[in-house]
């Protein structure tokens, strides 16, 4: 059974409450609220880039986001990355040497539907994070109806290491509508395909925390840059 760290982290226009999973890397839980969901929805349909060559996913409709959409969206994603920072200093028991500085170097919109998926990958950049925008009620019945001890139709599972048999090395979960999960970068996991006959929309990102490439926004909140050593 999975053992939960509640914290609280008040902006200034709310709260935002996350879960920390005390297994193996600092994954995290946020829950979005519908406002981010239709935003998201909103500026993702706007985009036009195919973004299947850069990703690992057999997945047939992956479009990137434009710059100027990415440009409204980041706001909001800086404070659950805020969030997470200090999350991971709790979970790792010291602060950290030198505070990064973000910059969004990814971010994309996914359309998976029937029989497509994300064989075991990792994501460029530091942190990486996932929303969940859509749950067709075809998927959420298939999954209430499955049986196993994978992560199920349509779940995301992490992977980490191997050990003995009865270590616990993955990581499982049924997404719902408005789960945000954030995880290092270089942490594999892989998404599960389901039988169903529908769309499920989801969106996915990577941060570094340097400009490796010209094409990324750079957000560093201000609590970061002014803690930076």
């Amino acid at each position: 059974m999975k053992k939960k760290r509640e914290c609280m982290k008040k902006n200034e226009e709310e709260q935002i409450k996350l879960s920390i999973f005390n297994w193996g890397p600092c994954v995290t839980h946020f829950k979005c609220d519908d406002a981010f969901i239709d935003l998201l929805i909103k500026e993702g349909k706007k985009g036009k880039q195919d973004y299947r060559d850069k990703l690992a996913g057999q997945i047939k409709e992956e479009i990137g986001y434009s710059e100027e959409s990415k440009k409204l969206i980041l706001p909001r994603l800086s404070q659950f990355i805020g969030v997470y920072d200090q999350a991971f200093e709790r979970y790792q028991s010291k602060p950290y040497e030198t505070k990064p500085e973000y910059v969004l170097s990814a971010l994309w919109i996914n359309y998976q539907k029937q029989h497509e998926y994300n064989p075991p990958h990792d994501h460029d950049g530091r942190l990486s994070f996932v929303i969940y925008l859509d749950m067709p009620k075809k998927l959420e019945e298939e999954q209430k109806n499955y049986v196993g001890k994978s992560c199920g139709p349509g779940g995301i599972q992490f992977l980490y290491g191997e050990g003995p048999r009865d270590a616990v090395t993955t990581l499982s979960f049924s997404p719902k509508k408005g789960d945000m999960f954030i995880f290092p970068s270089w942490l594999k996991h892989y998404v599960a395909p389901y039988k169903s006959d529908c769309t499920r929309i989801s969106v996915s990102g990577n941060f570094h925390d340097q400009v490796p490439i010209n094409n990324v926004i750079n957000f560093a909140p201000k609590y970061l840059k002014n803690a930076k050593k």
